[in-house]
């Protein structure tokens, strides 16, 4: 197989095809449907997902909760401003995160947030140019950050949003993850409950997001790129319904790309998945062999990412790549608050 280089996954994408804002009902996206097999297209509203999924089917969710990991403080001698972003709990009080701008940050700087109920002080520079932080505070230290962090939307998404809740899905419960699994995003409570009442299983497991997964790959040769580490659970209720869908010829559909990865992480040689937490830096693309995963929803991810390469290992690079640009053709709207396309084996409708 010829080595898989960056370009080979680059489209030009129109900046204005790159979603600013959530659409008032979640389930009003447009959805894509791409046969794996062949690379047909068709065209729908998300909510017709449902047409498409059969009994016995299992859908894997990541139920990882989004905190509102940017907070916006100032050097307590100095007065200047700066902005620190939570990656990942190390200890109780003890952050890693990435504090901008980074020279005014050396160890022994003393920020302060909102009206100073949270301090912070940085204790070290760790790998990355990233800082470790020790935070400060009366009370419960979630309640003291519901209320002053924002949300870390991508950088791509430039306007305010309204409500925190909308960069959540409805079924998020685990805190700590710096970004939204966004594939999750399109979905309504009513939906899954209507998904439920057909016989289709709905299995959820966690994976922490972490910004690595958005940072690009700058090496040429893919195989060069270095994948960032992040923590996943899976208990043994959502281990034992995808076990049971495979064993009884369902389908097992991860609705996004880190639902896909904990599954592909959490499964031995043989394909069963296996209960428990652990850290995962898998990295996907064209050639892997998928043991648990055979259909998926997702968003329309930016070019030459990670993300893209994750389709494309499971479609074909020719396939995904003439899907976006006909999706670009339509008028689809891409990234965090964009469109879905579902990757599966078949357009035939279950209408039971």
């Amino acid at each position: 197989m010829e080595e898989l280089r960056k370009s080979d996954f680059y489209f030009d994408l129109p900046e204005e095809l790159i979603a600013q804002d959530p659409l008032e009902d979640r389930s009003n996206s447009r959805l894509l449907l791409l046969d794996k097999s062949n690379g047909r297209i068709e065209h729908h509203i998300f909510k017709d997902i449902i047409d498409y999924l059969r009994p016995g089917d299992c859908l894997v969710l990541n139920n990882t909760k989004v905190l509102p990991a940017r907070l916006l403080g100032v050097k307590e001698d100095t007065g200047a401003g700066i902005e620190v972003l939570l990656l990942k709990r190390r200890e109780h009080d003890v952050w890693e995160t990435l504090v901008k701008p980074g020279r005014k940050a050396k160890p022994g700087t003393q920020i302060l947030f909102g009206d100073g109920c949270l301090r912070a002080e940085v204790l070290e520079v760790v790998e990355e140019g990233n800082r470790l932080i020790r935070f400060t505070y009366d009370g419960i230290f979630e309640e003291v950050l519901d209320r002053l962090g924002e949300m870390p939307l991508p950088p791509y998404i430039t306007h305010k949003l309204q409500d925190k809740n909308r960069y959540q899905t409805v079924y998020a419960k685990h805190d700590g993850s710096a970004a939204a699994p966004t594939a999750g995003l399109h979905f309504t409570r009513k939906l899954l409950q209507q998904i439920e009442e057909k016989g289709i299983e709905t299995a959820y497991v966690t994976l922490h997001v972490g910004l690595g997964t958005f940072r690009p790959v700058k090496a040429d040769k893919i195989l060069e790129h270095h994948m960032h580490s992040e923590s996943y659970q899976v208990t043994e209720e959502a281990a034992e319904k995808i076990n049971r869908a495979k064993a009884r010829g369902g389908r097992v559909i991860c609705v996004g790309t880190t639902s896909c990865r904990t599954v592909e992480s959490a499964a031995r040689e043989d394909g069963r998945v296996e209960s428990g937490s652990n850290d995962t830096s898998i990295f996907i693309y064209p050639g892997y062999q998928f043991k648990v995963m055979d259909c998926l929803i997702t968003n329309f991810h930016l070019p030459e990412s990670t993300l893209v390469m994750l389709v494309s290992a499971l479609a074909g690079r020719e396939n995904v790549l003439h899907a976006y640009e006909e999706a670009i053709g339509e008028q689809y709207r891409f990234f965090s608050f964009g469109d879905a396309m579902f990757l599966t084996d078949s357009f035939t409708k279950d209408n039971k």
